[in-house]
């Protein structure tokens, strides 16, 4: 008689265990970046205008990570045109880092990563460890589509870089601070998986909202168990670096780019410079 009632009861306790071991899915994010670009008096109102609405167009991406309980994959979707450079009135705009071809693979059991960038027309790969977040779990919650999602949060700090260039003498200025900001992560436990879109991950649940006053990602579109799996791999593209000598290498580049502006800049004579940031909160 026992055997007759536990049964069913272990059969449903194994079919939920294989489940939870075979978890995998397809999920989408859009992002989002706050704009506060800052111009000068040489740029006139129409011309403002016009470079706010392509760098508007040109923040707002689509993003697809496919993931296990292991493993995840995490890039752009591709897009027809490029907007990684955009021009206006005859000035042209390069955006470093648009990460059109950016790959980005976790291995949450080795606790690494490898991103494959292209930057500056040269491919790296850089190979780290995962970077534990300090999040803070609290008990504030919210629906987004089907899914229950607790709010997390951490602070850290990022460094912000200036530069400055006067229109009369051609001379940048560059300043380098450190800025405090908040992460804020929306997860659903009902997905339990320790991943999220790009860096973020680490929580008792699928991230399906993060934000860090700058970028927000917001999954709108998630497949669960898909009928032909999902197709993970590593990347292995591109010069092996550390994410220290990877940041190294573009601060350097980012000088250089920098001096190059100001020797153009005193070549032209009554030439127009101007200062852009793009920055958050």
């Amino acid at each position: 008689m026992k055997a007759t009632i536990l049964t069913p009861i272990f059969t449903f306790f194994l079919i939920f265990s294989l489940q939870a071991q075979q978890i995998q899915g397809i999920a989408n994010y859009k992002s989002q970046r706050k704009l506060d670009v800052q111009l000068d008096s040489t740029v006139n109102d129409a011309m403002k205008e016009q470079i706010l609405a392509m760098l508007k167009k040109q923040s707002e991406k689509d993003f697809i990570l496919h993931f296990t309980e292991a493993e995840s994959e995490y890039k752009q979707e591709e897009k027809l045109d490029d907007d990684s450079v955009i021009e206006s009135g005859g000035m042209k705009i390069v955006v470093a880092g648009s990460g059109g071809n950016d790959v980005l693979y976790k291995n949450l059991p080795e606790q690494r990563y490898a991103n494959s960038v292209e930057m500056f027309g040269k491919q790296f790969l850089i190979k780290d460890a995962l970077e534990k977040k300090d999040w803070q779990l609290l008990k504030e919650t919210k629906n987004i589509g089907q899914y229950t999602c607790f709010k997390a949060t951490y602070t850290s700090t990022r460094t912000v870089m200036m530069a400055e260039s006067s229109s009369e003498t051609g001379e940048t200025s560059e300043t380098k601070t450190e800025e405090p900001f908040t992460v804020t992560a929306w997860y659903t436990p009902q997905i339990p998986v320790q991943n999220g879109p790009g860096e973020y991950g680490g929580l008792p649940g699928l991230i399906l909202e993060v934000s860090d006053g700058s970028e927000t990602l917001l999954c709108n579109k998630i497949i669960l168990n898909p009928e032909k799996g999902v197709d993970i791999k590593e990347p292995t593209k591109g010069k092996e670096v550390t994410d220290a000598e990877y940041k190294e290498i573009m601060e350097k580049k980012m000088k250089e780019m920098n001096e190059q502006f100001q020797s153009d800049g005193r070549k032209k004579e009554g030439g127009n410079s101007f200062s852009i940031k793009i920055g958050g909160q």
